[in-house]
């Protein structure tokens, strides 16, 4: 089943990605498909959804600086990047801590990316949610990046 959610709906939207639901969300360039990222079920279903090789490691979407320290080792210069340009488009490639991030995340990586979207929303419903969300293009792989909330239910 497919539901748009607006900015009412958030804590709603974050429950359902912490039952392991799949959520769209928007970010400063395309939407990405979400679902919690300490979920190895709903991580699966994202692979899944996209018809993408699960060796294929996803970008780990957090709500601010500080969820990043819960999975991940902050270095100098990372802490320097993310406080110039974070929100925005910047990936940061972090390693992980031991045991905080399943390697189906990671592709099979002791590293993660993450990224901390420019969209209020986007960040609103990763802090309800309390966990980081997986966020790839919501798109099935091939497909162009949905860039509105219609081409992913399109999609």
């Amino acid at each position: 089943m497919s539901k748009r959610y607006h900015e009412s709906d958030i804590p709603e939207a974050a429950a359902a990605l912490k039952r392991g639901e799949l959520v769209a969300f928007p970010t400063e360039t395309v939407y990405g498909l979400g679902a919690d990222a300490t979920n190895v079920t709903a991580v699966g279903k994202v692979y899944a959804a996209k018809g993408r090789p699960s060796d294929n490691p996803l970008i780990v979407t957090v709500a601010d600086t500080d969820m990043v320290g819960q999975y991940a080792t902050i270095t100098p210069l990372a802490a320097k990047l993310m406080e110039a340009f974070w929100p925005g488009p910047l990936t940061i490639i972090l390693n992980i801590l031991p045991g905080r991030l399943s390697m189906k995340v990671t592709g099979g990586l002791q590293t993660a990316a993450f990224r901390n979207p420019d969209n209020a929303l986007t960040r609103k419903l990763i802090a309800t949610a309390g966990v980081p969300i997986v966020g790839p293009s919501a798109n099935t792989s091939g497909k162009p990046s949905p860039t509105t909330a219609d081409h992913v239910l399109h999609d």
